[in-house]
């Protein structure tokens, strides 16, 4: 199985990913759960090249959740370290690769020096067009669709629009993701089975895949089979399958 068995014109504009399992990874190993995060920052790398390599215009990756705030502390500032690190090492690769990157979450409650190497990385990219990579950071669906309506009774209180103009994409254009085509896929590593807080909006008529193999282990070959499973499916978007064929 290789990746010349993959449709082209198949494969999902948007796949999500949901990073999972670097901890278990870690613990099963006898390591420290710092090493498992590093481990799972090299998978990080190894997908996006792949992802670019199979002609995906738009991945997101899962990184950092509002909830991640809770972790230990020690292991958050390892996380920010791990970030800061992979931000300055990859540039190179994003620019080599025609990758423009992205971040969507709640920017500002990320310390000063990841926002500064954020911010850097944004600007240098902005230009690339082969692929948008987004990282969600300190991102929370609740919380984004939370923003979205307050800016939206805003507006609506300040008479810049009115109650009838609001529609799915007046919403859309209020979300961190604003820029980005719904989501078509996501793949959950570690094997558990939810969705975390994860753009809840956009993966209204996603497909789903889930797999055991935790997050440091996951392969290119293991994303050709979630594509390739994906691709066995019949998206329907509320239709009939004699719809959809016709």
């Amino acid at each position: 199985m290789n990746d010349q068995e993959l449709k082209k014109e198949l494969l999902p504009t948007h796949l999500a990913i949901i990073m999972d399992g670097n901890g278990r990874w870690a613990k099963q190993k006898g390591f420290l759960r710092t090493l498992g995060h590093e481990n799972g920052a090299k998978t990080v790398k190894k997908t996006i090249e792949s992802c670019t390599k199979m002609g995906i215009k738009y991945l997101t990756l899962y990184a950092f959740s509002t909830e991640n705030w809770n972790r230990p502390k020690v292991e958050v500032q390892t996380l920010m370290r791990i970030l800061v690190k992979a931000l300055k090492k990859e540039l190179k690769t994003l620019m080599k690769h025609n990758i423009r990157l992205n971040a969507i979450g709640s920017l500002n409650h990320l310390p000063e020096s990841v926002r500064k190497e954020l911010t850097e990385v944004l600007e240098k990219t902005k230009e690339n067009s082969q692929m948008t990579l987004s990282l969600a950071l300190s991102y929370g669906s609740r919380e984004e669709l939370i923003s979205a309506t307050k800016q939206l009774c805003d507006k609506v209180k300040n008479n810049i629009i009115s109650i009838e103009d609001i529609d799915e994409s007046v919403i859309n254009n209020h979300l961190y993701t604003r820029n980005l085509p719904d989501v078509d896929l996501v793949i959950r590593t570690s094997g558990e089975q939810r969705i975390s807080n994860f753009l809840l909006w956009q993966i209204a008529y996603a497909e789903f895949y889930f797999t055991d193999i935790l997050w440091p282990d996951f392969s290119e070959q293991h994303l050709i089979e979630a594509l390739l499973n994906y691709q066995s499916r019949e998206r329907r978007f509320g239709k009939t399958s004699e719809q959809v064929k016709n």
